[in-house]
């Protein structure tokens, strides 16, 4: 950069720099919001050409921190988000000169007729919504195989932690490696199961995966509307908080929403240093650790032995009912369908892919572009009825629903009167996602070879305070993340 004040600023401070830090600056006035964008805009283009986590940026990104600047000097802030630079998954609609395309080149040219419900929050908040993320293509929900973090639309997302060397972590897998590369302050990602905490995980984040009715899904990209999810990805516990408070509400235009117990709740209260003492955790690990690499089940359980120094009272070996149950993703079979062709019926008229039926022939046009690990999982969906009349979906439903909450979640906490759960790695996300239950990843150190490793707290519905308290006092006692050290391509 030409600037010599911003270069300093690359070079000294930019790189994992907080919400409030960037704050201060400007409110001080030592920086405005178009050199915050300029900053990022930057480090996107020197970096990400080998790491493929940005689709595209918003064109208007400089003129609305320019409006935003302009707006501070004459009104103040309009809160904590003012003129901070925020990226989106693709799959979040924005009306503006961006697409909307879950990473698929079906969707390539799809213009948002109204911004998504996460759209308008953030620009109320007065964040600046910088560009889309790469992800996994239909949020993961199209093939066997599919590698975490491919799109057609946008190749290969790679892990700046060991680009080709470890998995990004999907489907939010552009939005965890962005942040992780600090290419924004924090972004946007969406959870059916597990794809903003895998991601998280593996790109040593926060990631908040809410409560199932905390965040209107009205203008996501659907997978399955009985799971489904938006939620914050960041740095630090501090700063998902604070992209939290904004993205949190009631949406007269999506019902489950209207269950939100927290509308009026600030999560930064909940930053508590000593949030874990004389909390009841449990330690999840029968029927979870044995899924990691012997490695990473070493850190895991060094990570738990930390807990045991918090004033925590760690309950070890807790058994869940389930955790060995026969989990299948059926419900997400059927939901598919009828969701995702009331989705794309409400596009643009121009676009002429306005059903699944339409989307799997689109596809079968060009196999060698749009089909590189097939649509197995797409043509299954598709041949359900689309009316959530068959028997095999409700008593999925019912299966997920109970096995997942009173034989799951509810069950040990009741039974270990425990007030949150801990679980290696991502490993349980699925049992929460069924319950619509809220989780948090937080790094929890590395291997040797420097692959981030995480632990997850879990709770029950809206439990969302409760398990901000226990990972924030978690990370403020170890700090384990350290950005990773970037390649120009």
């Amino acid at each position: 950069m030409e600037n010599p004040k911003l270069n300093k600023w690359l070079d000294e401070w930019l790189e994992e720099a907080t919400i409030t830090q960037i704050q201060e600056k400007l409110t001080s006035g030592e920086l405005t919001a178009k050199e915050l964008v300029f900053m990022y805009l930057h480090r996107i283009s020197v970096f990400d050409n080998g790491l493929h986590a940005i689709l595209e940026v918003n064109p208007d990104a400089l003129q609305i921190a320019e409006a935003l600047d302009a707006e501070r000097k004459e009104s103040g802030p309009r809160g904590q988000l003012h003129g901070i630079p925020i990226l989106i998954k693709d799959n979040i609609d924005t009306n503006d000169k961006m697409h909307t395309s879950a990473g698929s080149l079906a969707l390539k040219d799809s213009i948002a007729l109204k911004d998504s419900y996460v759209a308008e929050k953030l620009r109320k908040a007065g964040a600046v919504i910088l560009g889309k993320t790469n992800m996994t293509e239909w949020a993961n929900f199209m093939a066997i195989g599919m590698k975490s973090g491919y799109s057609s639309r946008g190749g290969q997302v790679l892990n700046p932690y060991g680009p080709g060397k470890y998995d990004v972590g999907g489907s939010s897998s552009g939005s965890g490696a962005a942040v992780a590369a600090n290419f924004a302050a924090a972004a946007v990602g969406t959870e059916t199961s597990g794809s903003i905490l895998n991601p998280s995980v593996q790109n040593s984040l926060i990631g908040i995966k809410p409560t199932v009715g905390l965040i209107s899904r009205r203008g996501i990209i659907p997978i399955a509307h009985t799971q489904d999810t938006a939620g914050p990805m960041a740095r630090t516990v501090e700063d998902a908080a604070i992209l939290l408070n904004a993205l949190c509400g009631k949406d007269e235009d999506d019902p489950i929403s209207k269950t939100n117990q927290l509308e009026d709740i600030d999560f930064t209260e909940f930053l508590l240093k000593e949030g874990l003492k004389g909390k009841r955790v449990g330690i999840a690990s029968v029927g979870f650790l044995e899924h990691l690499s012997k490695e990473k089940q070493e850190v895991v359980t060094a990570a738990w032995e930390i807990l045991k120094t918090s004033g925590a009272v760690v309950i070890e070996g807790i058994e869940i009912p389930s955790a060995r149950a026969e989990w299948k993703y059926d419900v997400l079979t059927y939901e598919f369908k009828p969701d995702l062709n009331a989705y794309l019926n409400n596009l643009n008229p121009s676009i002429k892919v306005r059903t699944l039926a339409d989307l799997i022939e689109f596809n079968k046009k060009d196999e060698e572009k749009m089909l590189k690990y097939g649509q197995a999982v797409l043509l299954e969906s598709e041949e359900t009825s689309g009316s959530l009349t068959e028997s095999a979906y409700v008593q999925a439903l019912e299966f997920d629903n109970y096995h997942a909450t009173q034989q799951g979640i509810d069950f040990v906490l009741e039974k270990y009167d425990l007030d949150v759960i801990v679980f290696p790695s991502d490993e349980g996300s699925h049992i929460s996602a069924k319950a619509g239950y809220p989780s948090i990843a937080v790094p929890a150190g590395y291997t040797s070879s420097g692959e981030p490793v995480g632990i997850t707290f879990a709770g029950t519905a809206f439990s969302e305070p409760l398990l901000i308290e226990a990972a924030y006092a978690y990370e403020q006692m170890t700090g384990f993340r350290t950005a990773p050290i970037l390649v120009r391509e």
